[in-house]
């Protein structure tokens, strides 16, 4: 019992030693194994104090930490300024901000990557997942009540005996999602209270129809497929809180609606979506955002739209290559919705590839600017070895490289064969190439089979001269060698107020971490 007794002391006086914000362990380098040995399961969020998502994070962050140290529990939040400690940023592998990672057991080594929302309900029933059972056991109608008061979304499993088969699968299911809270029940009160006859599974959400029952073969596919299908709204607003759960989800067919909200008929507009949106639930997602904040005009930008435009319907699919799709009726109606998502579903609908107009300088200066309109007379021209730059102004690499793509133009001005271009492809699209990261560079070599070459090497006078007098072998790759990334999901996920979006960075469509990297 001495023994005990002083080890609690030892124990309260470490977490003593160790700082809080607003419920929020601060950990540096001094600390940090202290910190994991005094509390078992440490979730760490690695910050930098510029970032705009890490500001965005932190107050909802701060309500996850008070909600569990509230409830007494052995987890903890804590954070780590990793611009100040660059040893432990370097050590556990940050690249972005903010990356947070999980500590289970006091165990310092292979930390999990926290995949959820950023939401206080999100990173709770995140964690409660990874360190207590995947479904909650619920006694009475009291508990079910609290589960489903206390949650956006919660899925309950009715089951007469929680030892049979199909509770085992339920089970398992529990395990698989994340973001989620799951109880398991098989008190006769319970079913009756909500009339729930036979066993089965129920999600119960404070949205829409309010609960769906789920009818079928309950495995564990069909019971994730049911879940994915009904846990999002029928219309969702694109924010940084709900963008992981946007592009974390299993459909990559989104439907996009760009209006103010302080328009006198958004309400109108909302409903003719939400109408539109019923016949479609589990194959397109119905996202709405806010045109007139200021944080989702390169979102605009992206679709190429202008405020004044709005409000406007895009649609866009996130598949192995990212196409957009412009409807010919610009008219916010059920019916005009219903119809273009029809015509999308069923394969009749042509990409809307964007261009600006060829300008009569194009071809004045040593670098030649292409757009839309012009790209495939110049780039697949026979005759001509064409090397293309795809830029975004935005792009802090791209300014980076404008000095020296200048001076590579320069020197090859002269040679009949040669052509050294850029283009915009923040306003410029083609369907012979992909653009899924800034600056991207392609060379085009002369002859008729329109191939195409990744530039691989160095951003250097010397690497692009090499690469163009042997004919794109030196420092060059056949194309398409890159993994399929999403330039959209740069685009989103750059909503911070703290500068462009993660410039010159490639990002999978599948990343559900918001980040902000390093500027560069």
């Amino acid at each position: 019992m001495l023994k005990l007794l002083i080890v609690c002391a030892l124990a309260a006086i470490s977490a003593a030693d160790i700082p809080e914000e607003e419920d929020v362990l601060v950990l540096k380098k001094s600390n940090f194994e202290e910190a994991l040995k005094t509390y078992p399961n440490i979730l760490v969020e690695f910050y930098a104090p510029w970032c705009g998502h890490c500001k965005a994070l932190a107050p909802e962050y701060a309500k996850a930490a008070g909600m569990l140290k509230a409830e007494s529990t052995d987890i903890r939040l804590a954070k780590v300024d990793a611009t100040e400690e660059s040893e432990l940023a370097q050590e556990f592998g940050v690249r972005g901000y903010p990356t947070i990672k999980f500590f289970k057991g006091g165990e310092k080594e292979n930390p999990k990557e926290y995949s959820a929302g950023r939401q206080a309900d999100d990173i709770v029933n995140w964690l409660k997942k990874r360190t207590g059972p995947a479904a909650t056991t619920l006694s009475d109608v009291t508990q079910a009540e609290s589960l489903i008061a206390d949650n956006e979304v919660a899925v309950i499993g009715f089951f007469k005996d929680v030892e049979s088969e199909d509770a085992k699968v339920f089970i398992k299911t529990a395990e698989a999602v994340d973001d989620i809270p799951f109880g398991i029940v098989s008190n006769d009160a319970v079913f009756s209270k909500f009339e729930v006859a036979k066993d089965g599974v129920v999600l119960f959400k404070k949205f829409d129809e309010g609960r769906n029952t789920f009818d079928g073969e309950i495995s564990k596919e069909n019971l994730l497929n049911f879940i994915k299908a009904n846990q999002l709204p029928l219309v969702i607003e694109f924010t940084e809180q709900t963008a992981p759960k946007i592009f974390g989800g299993e459909i990559k067919s989104h439907i996009l609606m760009f209006v103010p909200k302080t328009a006198t008929d958004f309400q109108e507009k909302m409903d003719q979506f939400k109408k539109a949106s019923e016949g479609f639930k589990g194959k397109i997602l119905f996202i709405f955002i806010d045109s007139d904040v200021d944080d989702n005009q390169r979102i605009l930008e992206f679709f190429g739209l202008k405020k004044e435009e709005c409000p406007a319907i895009r649609l866009i699919t996130l598949e192995e290559e990212m196409t957009k799709y412009k409807p010919e009726n610009s008219e916010i109606t059920a019916e005009n919705i219903i119809t273009f998502c029809t015509d999308f579903t069923e394969g009749k609908l042509k990409p809307h590839l964007m261009s600006q107009d060829i300008p009569e300088d194009w071809d004045k200066n040593p670098v030649k600017v292409l757009v839309g309109k012009n790209f495939e007379e110049v780039a697949f021209d026979p005759a001509k070895n064409v090397f293309v730059e795809f830029y975004a102004p935005w792009c802090g690499h791209c300014k980076q490289l404008a000095p020296i793509w200048d001076q590579l133009g320069e020197k090859f001005k002269d040679k009949a064969n040669i052509v050294v271009a850029k283009m915009d492809s923040t306003v410029n699209e083609i369907e012979a190439v992909k653009v899924h990261s800034f600056p991207t560079l392609k060379f085009f070599p002369a002859g008729d089979d329109r191939k195409v070459i990744d530039y691989n090497g160095e951003r250097t006078l010397d690497g692009f001269t090499k690469f163009l007098e042997s004919g794109g072998k030196e420092g060059g790759a056949p194309a398409g060698d890159e993994d399929e990334e999403s330039l959209f999901a740069v685009c989103l996920m750059g909503i911070s107020g703290s500068g462009p979006p993660l410039q010159g960075v490639k990002v999978p469509a599948a990343n559900l971490s918001v980040r902000h990297l390093p500027r560069t």
